[in-house]
């Protein structure tokens, strides 16, 4: 049989409400593909077992299913490795595949899986097309990729894309809009997380912490120090507790990162044969790694040393495996502005908030501000009466403080004495007695059935007992 070792993954998840954070959506199944890589162990796409509940994986051609699990998951890269935890031995007659090179432009490869339409395997051929950074739709992080034109639909996902007989890649998400535009995880992001499950590393990949503008302009490039034969990028800001806080400043110019020249459009070339995006070099790092960068600040050249931390963007991006950080306060439900809320609205690019999407597309952490804390709905009660319009807006201060995360917003709120006092970006003011709101707390979860007044592992949850059914008379 062809490609023994590619097997179909059954995945029941259930992903969280961010209309109701205190529930999770109704379980939904769906199938994905992987590959046998050892004894026992399975990689796929990250975005195959995202929010998984439960997982089953099948030989091909074969009816019976084995259990299966998350060993480790790398969001980011969308990898995952999965190993059969029951029938033990379930894989053991098949050879693992073995993982190749990085393929080259126009060389053939096969994507091998199983699509939707049909139970059995599938294989589609076609040739690399175009190998650069590219957007990861799972994680919103900026990779290499490779693209490729051969069919890449729902149920390939996850599988593996074979070049002269190994696996250069595994098949994460396609363009849409066009057709036999498909990409895959390239050999060097494999390596990179399969050597970190090994090493015990975290499965993120880190990134510059920096904001920065390409070099085109002339003029620019001389105001800013740089002689005619030097190129390079311009950083406009460095993040707050980033990679480059203490080290970078805004105008410095970066020549080169770990030992290649960046060119004035922000590109380098990678691997001696492909040019893009100059952060590429980070996808096969690790977190606490050390990186050199060539910069040049007031006219003068230096070499600076980055230790290596992850991405930590104001609103974060979308996050798996956890709830949202919620707290329902005299009826009040305040939640962490994420991009997964953001989501809740159709097309919410153009209809979400546009506090909320300014917040996401420009907003910076401070050290007076980690997360935005927003408030997303009025649960209606004599408590919060005349209130009920100050909603999805963010909450500027508490007791005339900015919050610093919803850690520190729950806290301060659930120590508060007396009346607090609560304002939006609005300029709304929200006031309520902290008496009154841990009297009425029982009361508003009861009728609203909530089971806690917010996200387990916030400080201080109230647990509501289970509502008993009422018996059907007789």
């Amino acid at each position: 049989m062809a490609y023994p070792e590619v097997i179909r993954v059954f995945a029941t998840s259930q992903d969280p409400d961010f209309d109701g954070p205190w529930q999770a959506r109704t379980p939904s199944n769906s199938t994905g593909s992987a590959v046998v890589i050892g004894p026992g162990l399975l990689l796929t796409g990250a975005h195959v077992v995202a929010n998984a509940t439960f997982m089953q994986v099948q030989k091909p051609s074969q009816p019976d299913k084995a259990i299966a699990r998350v060993r480790a998951v790398s969001h980011d890269s969308d990898l995952a490795l999965l190993e059969v935890t029951d029938p033990p031995g379930f894989l053991s007659d098949i050879e693992p595949a073995e993982l190749g090179p990085m393929p080259k432009l126009r060389d053939e490869v096969a994507v091998v899986g199983y699509p939707v339409g049909g139970e059995e395997i599938s294989i589609t051929e076609g040739v690399v097309s175009r190998i650069e950074v590219q957007r990861y739709s799972h994680s919103q992080r900026h990779l290499l990729a490779v693209t490729v034109d051969a069919a890449i639909n729902a149920g390939n996902s996850g599988g593996p894309v074979f070049g002269n007989g190994k696996v250069v890649g595994i098949a994460f998400q396609k363009l849409t809009g066009v057709d036999n535009i498909g990409e895959m995880v390239p050999p060097p992001l494999i390596r990179a997380f399969l050597e970190g499950v090994d090493l015990g590393k975290r499965p993120e990949i880190p990134a510059l912490g920096i904001t920065t503008q390409n070099l085109e302009n002339p003029l620019l490039r001389r105001q800013l120090g740089l002689n005619p034969s030097e190129r390079g990028v311009v950083v406009l800001h460095v993040d707050y507790s980033g990679s480059a806080d203490g080290v970078l400043e805004p105008r410095d110019v970066i020549t080169d990162i770990d030992g290649l020249p960046i060119a004035n459009n922000g590109t380098v070339q990678y691997m001696g044969n492909y040019r893009t995006r100059y952060d590429v070099v980070l996808g096969h790092r690790y977190i606490s790694d050390r990186i050199e960068l060539g910069i040049k600040r007031g006219g003068i050249a230096r070499t600076v040393t980055l230790e290596l931390k992850p991405w930590r963007p104001l609103v974060p991006r979308s996050r798996y495996d956890l709830p949202p950080a919620y707290f329902v306060y005299g009826g009040l439900v305040f939640q962490t502005l994420t991009r997964d809320y953001l989501t809740t609205w159709d097309k919410w690019w153009n209809k979400a908030p546009k506090e909320f999407l300014n917040y996401y597309y420009l907003g910076y952490r401070s050290p007076q501000q980690h997360e935005v804390v927003i408030l997303t709905q009025i649960l209606a009660d004599e408590i919060n009466v005349g209130y009920g319009h100050l909603y999805n807006e963010a909450v500027a201060k508490l007791d005339g403080v900015i919050p610093l995360d919803m850690e520190d917003f729950v806290t301060r709120l659930s120590t508060a004495r007396g009346v607090v006092e609560i304002e939006t970006t609005s300029g709304g003011v929200i006031m309520l007695d902290a008496e009154e709101v841990r009297k009425s707390t029982p009361r508003i979860l009861t009728r609203y059935h909530i089971p806690r007044d917010r996200t387990p592992g916030l400080p201080g949850a109230v647990v509501m007992p289970p509502i008993p059914m009422r018996a059907a008379l007789p």
